[in-house]
């Protein structure tokens, strides 16, 4: 059936928006084919590579705009520094829109401002260009912030993949082949490590929203992980890294699979999940693999690479509950997750968002 107007699942960041996005903006725009610098187009990763620049850009629509453990501010910030993070960027600048609605409480915009500027000076990036809109009551929700970041590439980058190359070669794995970090990258042999907890923000967000009580309990992740990248690479090893926001542990560990052409083997007795953040799940009916995080990374080391990666994000405050969660196999495609009791099931990425406008 035809599609004739826009639903929220076009932007939740699971497989409808996916098919959005392929459908409805990537095919009416014209790509300039970049395949000879060894990034294909195709890829879409958290940042687009261009020579020795990253760069990327957010529109961040969260609601309510403070929550606990953070406001639509500090989620500006840190999810575009970790965007640029994960691909191997040291984050440099960042630009910033804001589009406020008339009648906005000055206070909440000055909290959210004074956010911004501290969130900025942990991360060790500056504001450098920006605009700001007002529009009618009514015309948004509070208020809307668009960032976009550039970093340069880590100077730590290229041994970090150089050593990935080496320990893959020496437990007979294919050398790596490239310039960044990047989705397509995992190969059979090499590990998943996830920094922490996943749920948190989404939960803790959505029972601020609706007043559930579990946010006494739970507050979101929001942590700008630059540090935390740099920290790895030191280490070296690494291949892959992502942030899982919208879509969560699911969507993240799917779209490595999809796009390296490989599967991925989880275990779920593995993955950190708080016993408030699960108990809210199970009695809402809600998968905490699926929901979106702001403080949390997937990285993917090559084989022997593991315990020195995982001692570097347990050494850092945002990820002392870091865990080997998994492998890359090649005897199936897709990811399969090994329950905690025992028996297998596939791990779908998710359809839509279970908690709309969470970043």
């Amino acid at each position: 059936m035809k599609k004739e107007f826009i639903e929220l699942g076009d932007g939740a960041g699971g497989e409808l928006m996916q098919a959005f996005i392929k459908e409805r903006i990537l095919s009416r725009l014209r790509r300039k084919d970049r395949s000879t610098e060894g990034i294909p187009p195709s890829l879409l990763d958290d940042s687009a590579t261009v020579g020795e620049m990253a760069f990327t850009v957010d529109g961040h629509t969260v609601w309510p705009l403070e929550f606990p453990g953070g406001d639509i501010g500090s989620l500006s910030v840190a999810g575009t520094v970790n965007d640029l993070s994960v691909v191997g960027a040291r984050p440099e600048a960042l630009s910033l829109s804001l589009v406020l609605e008339e009648g906005l409480n000055i206070e909440v915009l000055d909290r959210i401002m004074s956010s911004i500027g501290a969130t900025c000076e942990e991360a060790g990036v500056e504001v450098v260009t920006g605009d700001t809109k007002v529009v009618e009551n009514g015309g948004v929700k509070g208020m809307v912030i668009s960032t976009s970041g550039i970093g340069r590439k880590h100077p730590l980058l290229p041994s970090c993949l150089s050593r990935a190359s080496d320990l893959r070669s020496e437990n007979g794995g294919p050398k790596v082949d490239a310039a960044w970090l990047r989705a397509d990258l995992p190969r059979p042999g090499d590990v998943i490590i996830l920094s922490g907890s996943v749920g948190d923000h989404g939960i803790s967000l959505l029972s601020f929203r609706e007043g559930y009580g579990f946010e006494t309990e739970v507050r979101s992740d929001i942590a700008p992980l630059n540090q935390m990248m740099e920290d790895i690479m030191k280490v070296g090893g690494v291949v892959a890294a992502k942030d899982l926001t919208r879509g969560g542990l699911a969507n993240g560990v799917n779209e490595w699979s999809s796009k390296s052409g490989f599967g991925l083997m989880i275990r779920e007795e593995e993955i950190p999940v708080k016993e408030p953040v699960r108990s809210a799940c199970d009695m809402l009916g809600l998968d905490p693999f699926e929901i979106g995080n702001e403080g949390k990374l997937m990285i993917c080391a090559a084989p022997g690479a593991q315990e020195e990666v995982l001692k570097a994000i347990r050494a850092n405050r945002y990820g002392r509950d870091g865990a080997v969660i998994g492998d890359v196999v090649s005897t199936h495609t897709g990811v399969i997750l090994e329950t905690e009791v025992g028996g297998k099931r596939i791990m779908d990425p998710p359809h839509g968002d279970p908690i709309p406008r969470i970043c």
